[in-house]
């Protein structure tokens, strides 16, 4: 492969924003595995923001590429698997595409197809654009990626702040994470944090169902792991809150002893799982990370946390939560899935313009 940008790049990065700033380029934050894709004739690298390539993981996105792309040319964007009616992005799909076993990939490759969404020029033939101002980046990009293949999008772009707006508000509702923001002069600045990310944050009231051990060992908190109870009362798995400072991390060890009781006296109960409830498991290891323990202690459902986040996935929180505070004034009955905002319905083909 020789092209005038090669592989690895480390993407542009965004730093977060409480607004919308004027005067810039908008576009959709996408929720996917960010991507710089190389192509050089029949070569293609998939490169992700840790440098090493997904290609192995998304041979449908290769195939796409081959037939989308010119033939030389490096392309900022997000690799993003819809759900099967093709409405939002569902990114636990995403997450299940990467695995070791090829048969499994080739599998999933047909199952739960992925597509690529660009939304910037590094390079085209044996110019490196990584200099060129913004705009003219995505003048270029509109012209050779016009949007025609069915895996292959270009990504929506305004100046308009009104309808950066609109988009804020609406997109959220086809699985899209917030907006970014880019200075229309910007040039391409690798794993520089010099554009805005402006984010949903909402507030939500969970209750404190049990703890994970830090990694350090015995006698601190690692994670609290939180719960929202649903239309029948059943106490649902919803995320974790773990941002403490290791102080506050044993001082959380001492004051949850108390409420510390035998897993059969838990509504996360082992029969539960059984039938097919949603909750931390026994002995749970990360398929990301063979060896992180994600086994938990349980407690008495009596404490009430409020925590930030960002957005829900399905009846889940899809990133970690942030603390806010502890709320001794709250039954835990009383937290449910009603406290939560409902994003406005919204169509993942509307956003991209297509069928």
């Amino acid at each position: 492969m020789q092209l005038p940008v090669q592989p690895p790049v480390k993407p542009m990065l965004a730093k977060p924003a409480p607004e919308i700033p004027p005067g810039q380029h908008y576009e959709p934050k996408w929720d996917g595995f960010r991507a710089v894709v190389f192509r050089d004739g029949d070569e293609v690298v998939l490169g992700s923001r840790n440098e090493k390539p997904l290609t192995r993981y998304f041979p449908e996105v290769v195939e796409a590429v081959l037939a989308a792309f010119p033939d030389r040319a490096v392309v900022d964007g997000e690799i993003v698997v819809a759900t099967a009616d093709g409405t939002r992005l569902d990114f636990e799909a995403l997450q299940q595409r990467v695995h070791p076993a090829a048969s499994r990939v080739l599998r999933l490759s047909t199952e739960t197809p992925a597509a690529f969404v660009a939304f910037d020029l590094l390079a085209l033939g044996d110019d490196d654009h990584m200099a060129t101002p913004l705009l003219e980046r995505r003048r270029l990009l509109e012209e050779v990626l016009p949007g025609r293949h069915p895996d292959v999008h270009l990504t929506p772009a305004t100046q308009d702040l009104d309808e950066a707006r609109r988009w804020f508000e609406v997109f959220e509702g086809a699985g899209l994470d917030g907006l970014v923001a880019k200075r229309l002069d910007l040039a391409y600045q690798p794993d520089k944090r010099v554009m805005t990310k402006i984010k949903h944050v909402r507030t939500a009231d969970c209750v404190v169902a049990g703890y994970r051990v830090h990694a350090s060992g015995e006698g601190a908190v690692g994670s609290l792991l939180l719960g929202i109870h649903d239309e029948r009362g059943q106490l649902q798995s919803v995320g974790v809150v773990g941002a403490f400072t290791m102080a506050r991390r044993r001082e959380l060890f001492e004051e949850l002893q108390a409420l510390v009781v035998p897993v059969e006296d838990h509504p996360w109960s082992w029969s539960a799982q059984e039938d097919g409830e949603r909750t931390p498991r026994k002995n749970e290891t990360s398929r990301w990370n063979a060896g992180k323990d994600l086994s938990f202690v349980p407690l008495r459902p009596e404490r009430v946390v409020e925590v930030r986040y960002d957005y829900m996935e399905g009846v889940r929180f899809r990133h970690t939560t942030q603390f806010v505070r502890w709320r001794p004034d709250r039954d835990p009955a009383s937290c449910t899935y009603d406290q939560l905002e409902q994003p406005v319905t919204f169509s993942l083909a509307d956003v991209l313009g297509r069928p």
